[in-house]
């Protein structure tokens, strides 16, 4: 009898752990389930959040375009040569990073959230003017760009350390492109990429 209760108790014991494990594996599909749903139910914008979103992009496209011209215009070849190299950081900084967080964007949308390109780019341009024209060119520019990244954050594309570090990357690599000191130095800026692991390697002398 004893023998009995004991295979008993032993079977019974292998049964109720194999559908726990079992509850368990179910809940924790369905919690990735419901996750991913959430995740794909895209958050509309409406009325001023959407007028603030369509004004961020008309100035990622007009900041960028008029500086461009001004620098053609002036012939100032060297301001070009910068600032290609101040774009190409900026852009594969900002790409390389978000091709490897994958955050979700607020409205969820999609997950290149982290970093903002918005902020990245107009603050780019910012910092190239400030640095290569002045205060008479930066301030006007820069307020530009600090309108951009409060409205991605107001129009829910961005969180706000995605726009600061989006701004850190662009005037950061403006700060280092449009002056002597990259040249100077031989400072030089390689990505790399596996297809599955990225990375930005930065060289220089002292």
């Amino acid at each position: 009898m004893d023998k009995y209760m004991k295979v008993f108790t032993a079977r019974a014991f292998s049964g109720a752990r194999r559908a726990f494990f079992a509850i368990l594996f179910l809940m924790m599909l369905s919690g990735n389930w419901c996750a991913d749903v959430v995740a794909r139910e895209r958050i509309e914008v409406h009325g001023a959040r959407k007028g603030v979103k369509i004004s961020t992009d008309v100035i990622l496209g007009a900041l960028p375009t008029a500086t461009l011209v001004g620098v053609l215009v002036e012939k100032d070849w060297e301001g070009l040569k910068q600032g290609a190299f101040t774009a190409a950081a900026t852009l594969g900084a900002t790409y390389i990073l978000k091709y490897s967080v994958h955050e979700w964007r607020p409205d969820y949308s999609d997950h290149h959230s982290f970093p903002s390109g918005h902020s990245a780019c107009t603050f780019a341009t910012a910092a190239f003017l400030q640095r290569r024209y002045g205060w008479k060119f930066g301030a006007p520019a820069y307020a530009l760009a600090t309108y951009t990244a409060w409205g991605r954050v107001y129009a829910r594309r961005h969180h706000w350390w995605d726009v600061v570090t989006g701004a850190a990357i662009g005037a950061g690599s403006a700060y280092i492109f449009t002056r002597p000191w990259a040249r100077d130095h031989e400072l030089t800026i390689t990505p790399a990429s596996d297809g599955y692991n990225h990375s930005v390697t930065l060289s220089f002398n002292l």
